[in-house]
Formats: structure tokens, C-alpha cells, sequence
């Protein structure tokens, strides 16, 4: 599906200008075999003939995508095509970098100049905090909601046939029910009463139980409604920093496979929501509570519905796995341990929406860009090949994106934030190699 971007034609005669100053776009990029020996074919099929066997480092340029293959020019000039696992994306240097990656991989290649190179500037912490809140964004991208009727139908008539893949690792979200916090807290409360019978309830003792208030565990019905509040606050303070792009073909896209994608998780039952926002860095956030947006850049890199979902599985499995709530609850303990040490201690019990709008007054949505450990991130791309093979994808796809992802280098304004918030792509696309799950391997040699 390709994408237009709307833009009003003073910005376009503007960059008319800027283009002449720009270097002539590439229309290839390098490549070195990652394997001991692989075949590159005359046709993207495992079934053509074999035109060249290529050894390890060998280099080639990557002229075109075709799915899970790249099409290739050899040294000698000869054309063939290579698996998308068979070669590694050399780190392109900073100069013309990211147009000439844009231009290759989103079908502009000789077509003209792309003008949103290095000077990008991302979504960064500062702006993520200081966002306000859209209200009407917000809405927009829940009127792109699709059901899970909807996604199954989509699925059927695209042909996505789903299959049970089982995962030792999946995280499911536990037993419901359970001591909530509320009824902890009761015991709490005697505590400070016989503190204050005995003389020691003083602010140092209080704060103490305050803080042991905070850390204690929180049932699931508890943990569910702070995210499904979390949820809203935090994707429209990411919508006050970037608006949704003004492509509803694109919006309902997204919905439509990332809730099919999400129908396969342990977790289906999330209000998911997704959107484009207008951003041409590329990045992807997933906030607490199902709502997943991508920026522009990334989305018009994405080949086709496999890739979509692969990026999309990756944010989903966040979700899932409650990688950001986490963070969030870890800044809520250490929070209240600040004002223990300052002797301002102010715990207080709260409902779940209390507790998001104080949170995104305090920090605003910089939490989608804290780094998360890096066994959180490997597990996202572990988890996103087990969604897309169980939605009828092939895998292989987010290995696809990794590599076109590699291709803008590592010095890419495009991709500065990323940097700063994942493992270098190339010891995420080594996990990938490394499998773990079991029959995945088989994606790599199926068309």
C-alpha cells in the first residue's frame, strides 16, 4: 500500500529548494554474506536456478526488496536474489545515509530526491514530557479501532490462516482475584495505630509504611485498571507531540492487522488501538494498556501486511509482557522513597484514573522512551515471530525490517532515539539467528 503525505505547497517549493543541495540518491546499498556459503537465485523462489554461490563477507549491493529477498548485484554485474537472513546490511556511513535507504526501500528510488534526511529531529524526552494532552487526536485514533470480528475477518479474506504455536516463555497475566492493596492497606492503618499508642508514630515511621505501601504487590484487577487508564493518558500526550498522520487508509491498515495480531496474544482482551503519528523518524511506542503507535517514517518503510505486523508484534508484546508499566511502577516506589528522605511523604490510596493523570503530570509520556533491559527487548522480537507465525505470517519478516533498519547506519538522526532505547540491531538480528523457538527455524526456507 503506498502512502501519500499531504503537505500544504509552501513546505513543498521549500524543499524543492533544499533538494538541489542534496547528493544524488543511491540505488543500492551494501551488503556482506552473513552465512559460511549461501545461493543466490535467479528468482525470489528457493526453486530457481542457482546463478552464484557467494563465501562468508563476500560483499554485494542490495538493489530492491521482494519480500523475504533481497535482489542483489554481484561484482561481476550478474543479478540474482539472496534471503533477507543470508546477508547482513552494512552500517551505511552519515552522508545522504538516510534518503538514500528512504529511496530503496519505499519504492522512490529513481523517482526523485528525498528530502527528510539527517536533520530529522525525533520525538525526545524533553518534548514527551512538556506535551499536552490532545483530547481530539486521542479520539481520532479510537475511532480507527477495529474489533476482533473485524481483524478475523480480514484475516480471511487476506488468506491469514492462524496456527497454534506454542511458547514455553509466554507471559500470561496471572489469577485473578487475590488480596487487592486496598484490603493491605487496612492492616496498614493498625499498624500506624499502634505505632501512635507506643510513641512511634512519628512522620519517619509513617513514610516508612507509606513507602512499604507503594512496593507491595497490587492484585491483577488492580494492575489491569491502572493500565487501562494509563493507557489513554499517555497516547494522547504522545498525540499532543506529533498528530496522527492524515491517512486513514494507513490508520485503519495498522487497527486492522494490529488487532489480529493482538487476537494471538495472551492478552485479547485489551481495548487495542493503534495509530500512525506524523513523524518521519522511525520509531514505534506501546503504552500500558494496548494503545501502539508507529511514526510515519517507520510505517513508509515498512514492504508490506508481514512487515506491519512484525513491528506491531514487537510493540504488542510490551503490552503484553507490562514492560512500561513496570518501569512506571518502579518511579512510583522510588518516588515515594524521595519524599520519605525529605520528610513529605504523601501515599495516598487513590482510583486507577487518579492515579495515570497524576503520573503524566509528573513525567508526561518520557516513559515510552526509557530504555528497558535488554532481555525485555530480545524477548519483544522473540514474542513478535511467535504472533506472526500464529497469525500466518512468516517471521522472518521483523528480520526483514532489522535489516533495512541497519541500513541507515548507525549515526542516523532517523533513528537516534532508538539507539538511545535498544540493543545495537545487529545483536538483535544475532538473537534472531540464534532461534529459541521451536519450529520457527522452518520459516527460513519457506517462499
Amino acid at each position: 500500500m503506498s502512502a501519500i503525505v499531504r503537505r500544504p505547497a509552501r513546505w513543498l517549493a521549500a524543499c524543492a529548494l533544499a533538494a538541489l543541495s542534496l547528493p544524488l540518491l543511491a540505488a543500492s546499498t551494501v551488503a556482506l554474506v552473513h552465512k559460511p556459503s549461501i545461493e543466490v537465485r535467479s528468482a525470489p523462489d528457493f526453486a530457481a536456478a542457482t546463478v552464484a554461490t557467494l563465501k562468508k563477507d563476500a560483499s554485494v549491493e542490495v538493489a530492491g526488496q521482494q519480500g523475504l529477498w533481497f535482489k542483489v548485484q554481484l561484482a561481476d554485474g550478474a543479478e540474482g536474489f539472496v534471503r533477507v537472513t543470508d546477508v547482513r546490511m552494512a552500517y551505511a556511513g552519515k552522508e545522504g545515509g538516510d534518503a538514500n535507504v528512504r529511496a530503496l526501500f519505499t519504492g522512490r528510488a529513481g523517482k526523485g530526491r528525498v528530502t527528510e534526511t539527517a536533520g530529522v529531529r525525533g520525538l525526545d524526552e524533553s518534548s514527551l514530557q512538556a506535551a499536552a494532552f490532545d483530547g481530539e487526536q486521542l479520539a481520532g485514533m479510537e475511532s480507527h479501532r477495529a474489533t476482533a470480528e473485524d481483524a478475523e475477518a480480514n484475516a480471511q479474506a487476506q488468506g491469514w490462516v492462524a496456527i497454534d504455536v506454542p511458547w514455553a516463555q509466554e507471559k500470561t497475566t496471572g489469577q485473578k482475584g487475590g488480596a487487592s492493596q486496598k484490603s493491605k492497606r487496612a492492616g496498614f492503618g493498625i499498624a500506624r495505630g499502634l505505632l501512635g499508642l507506643v510513641g512511634g508514630g512519628s512522620s519517619l515511621g509513617d513514610g516508612a509504611l507509606n513507602v512499604a505501601e507503594k512496593s507491595m504487590g497490587k492484585s491483577e484487577e488492580e494492575m489491569s485498571a491502572e493500565e487501562a487508564a494509563l493507557a489513554p493518558e499517555i497516547a494522547g500526550r504522545i498525540l499532543g507531540a506529533a498528530p496522527l498522520w492524515d491517512d486513514a487508509a494507513a490508520q485503519q491498515r495498522v487497527n486492522i492487522i494490529g488487532r489480529w495480531i493482538a487476537s494471538h496474544t495472551t492478552r485479547p482482551e485489551l481495548p487495542w488501538t493503534f495509530g500512525v503519528i506524523d513523524s518521519p523518524e522511525i520509531n514505534a511506542f506501546a503504552a500500558p494498556g494496548g494503545y501502539v503507535l508507529l511514526t510515519r517514517g517507520m510505517y513508509e518503510l515498512l514492504a508490506d501486511d508481514g512487515e506491519v505486523a512484525a513491528v506491531l508484534g514487537h510493540e504488542i508484546s510490551h503490552v503484553v509482557q507490562r514492560d512500561h508499566y513496570y518501569v512506571i511502577h518502579k518511579q512510583e516506589v522510588t518516588q515515594a522513597g524521595t519524599e520519605l528522605v525529605s520528610s513529605q511523604v504523601n501515599v495516598g490510596g487513590g482510583i486507577a484514573g487518579a492515579f495515570a493523570k497524576d503520573y503524566v503530570t509528573r513525567f508526561g509520556a518520557k516513559v515510552m522512551l526509557t530504555g528497558l533491559d535488554r532481555e525485555a527487548e530480545f524477548r519483544a522480537d522473540q514474542a513478535a515471530g511467535v504472533y506472526l507465525a500464529r497469525s500466518g505470517f512468516n517471521p522472518l519478516s521483523l528480520y526483514a525490517v532489522l535489516q533495512k533498519m541497519t541500513a541507515f547506519g548507525n549515526e542516523s538522526a532517523s533513528l537516534a532515539q532508538l539507539y538511545k532505547t535498544h540493543p545495537p540491531l545487529d545483536a538483535r538480528l544475532d538473537r534472531i539467528d540464534q532461534g529459541g523457538v521451536p519450529g520457527l527455524d522452518a520459516y527460513a526456507t519457506r517462499n
